[in-house]
């Protein structure tokens, strides 16, 4: 079992001749032993350590292990660019959402990308997910890191800040509050080592509006305005891979028409803003999913009617105007049988979130006693959120989401988890394969070249270090 340091001087006594710091640099002395019982200690310090002090150091430990073992965050925004050149297709890149367990489906994700020779994947968490996740950015930057650096990855590792979405109705009643979270959530996880942030201003869409610019002219001004931040921000010298979105997902289908006045409005928008400035990579549409799917009442998932005819023709559009192409949400509970339609139709990018989630939950090796305690804790909890005519199972499915956080140290403990995690393999490998992935790190090494990026030592770290 992984151990959870009290205090800076007990976690290095734990690092003992596994790494240590050699003025304001982590030195490692023993790379097996690190990537093994070194960085689970650190992984779990970081996570559910109680003194302030210690988990900063274990997040700086982790930080900077990955600047020396290779496993650096880096941007695909160079990747995606080629793409739009027209220089490599053929494979969807999964962006994975990880709500549970983190440290361990991050390994999980890395061990299964080496095995495929894959480097094309993305680890991210939405706005939302961090509240009811109980994971903030440096938290998840921190498991991500950790999980590739003991899968053994060398190579870069994508961090993607998820749906930074505007809360309409907040919107309407203030809109420069609203837009001020936004700019904190881009500014923390840029500190955090985020390098992939996606805008999601669709719900600001007017579709009362008299002219397809109108209805967007709220969704590409704030997606603008909140690029330009980014850009201000890139200290490293590194391009912050930046999505938009013209449809709200689980609402009515995008078309082209309004992909090219969003599109056509932003550019002008950012020219104003940042004249030059580099712009999207990529901009999610929809086309007839729902986050999470549709539960039915008597358990299962309603079949989604996905218009693959309708993605494809928006990725086109999207090339055209020198993105990487059109990227696919809330697809991780369709059916298996139409994950190799995705790069067929020349998807980009596809987000993958709930299926995980659900595979976890469903696991024949997943406590019973446990999944009663959460059924019970989303009646006491989340009762608010219920919606007329719901069952108790579609209830619960819908709601189950929300006790991830705080059952968080119970399912990263969980004693089954390694049959479970075998089965998150099993998946994320048929995905991959689905998706054309495989032997994909050799086009990724090519064009990415993650940036070495060392941080100041803690206060406390150094003092202890002194000592």
């Amino acid at each position: 079992m992984p151990h959870v340091a009290g205090s800076v001087a007990e976690l290095l006594h734990r690092l003992d001749r596994i790494a240590h710091i050699a003025a304001d640099r982590l030195v490692i002395d023993d790379e097996p032993a690190f990537r093994d019982r070194g960085i689970r200690d650190l992984a779990w310090t970081a996570t559910f350590g109680e003194d302030a002090a210690t988990v900063e150091a274990a997040r700086w430990i982790v930080w900077e292990a990955s600047q020396e073992l290779g496993a650096r965050s880096a941007s695909i925004h160079e990747l995606y660019m080629a793409r739009a050149r027209g220089e490599w297709g053929g494979f969807t890149v999964p962006a994975i959402n990880l709500r549970a367990q983190t440290f361990d489906m991050a390994r999980v994700v890395f061990e299964t990308a080496a095995r495929a020779d894959a480097g094309a994947v993305i680890l991210e968490l939405a706005r939302s997910e961090q509240t009811y996740t109980y994971q903030r950015v440096f938290e998840y930057a921190t498991s991500a890191l950790a999980g590739a650096i003991a899968a053994g990855w060398r190579g870069p590792v994508f961090i993607q800040g998820d749906h930074y979405q505007f809360n309409a109705k907040k919107y309407a009643a203030d809109p420069e509050s609203m837009t001020e979270e936004i700019r904190k959530a881009c500014r923390d996880a840029i500190a955090a080592g985020y390098r992939n942030i996606d805008i999601d201003s669709s719900t600001l869409v007017d579709l009362t509006q008299p002219t397809l610019d109108d209805e967007q002219r709220e969704n590409y001004t704030r997606a603008a305005e909140l690029t330009a931040l980014i850009r201000e921000l890139e200290a490293d010298g590194v391009s912050v891979s930046v999505g938009g979105e013209i449809g709200e997902v689980g609402k009515q289908n995008s078309t082209p028409g309004e992909l090219r006045a969003y599109l056509d409005g932003y550019r002008r928008e950012l020219d104003r803003r940042a004249p030059g400035a580099i712009g999207l990579s990529k901009v999610s549409v929809q086309t007839g999913t729902s986050h999470g799917g549709v539960p039915l009442p008597g358990g299962g998932v309603a079949e989604v009617k996905l218009d693959f005819a309708v993605l494809e023709e928006l990725g086109r559009v999207a090339q055209e105007y020198g993105l990487a192409g059109a990227v696919q949400h809330g697809a991780s509970t369709l059916p298996d049988e139409l994950f190799h339609r995705f790069p067929q139709v020349g998807t980009a990018e596809i987000h993958l979130a709930t299926g995980f989630q659900n595979l976890l939950y469903e696991h024949p090796a997943f406590p019973a006693e446990l999944h009663r305690e959460i059924e019970a804790w989303c009646f006491a909890n989340a009762l608010d959120e219920r919606k007329a005519g719901q069952t108790d199972e579609q209830f619960v499915y819908t709601s189950r989401k929300k006790a991830i956080g705080p059952f968080k140290r119970i399912l990263w403990d969980l004693p089954t988890k390694d049959e479970i995690l075998v089965a998150q393999a099993d998946k994320i490998d048929f995905l991959y394969r689905q998706l054309g992935v495989p032997g994909s790190r050799e086009l990724v090494d090519r064009h990415v070249r993650p940036v070495e990026l060392h941080r100041p030592l803690p206060d406390a770290l150094l003092a202890t270090a002194a000592g």
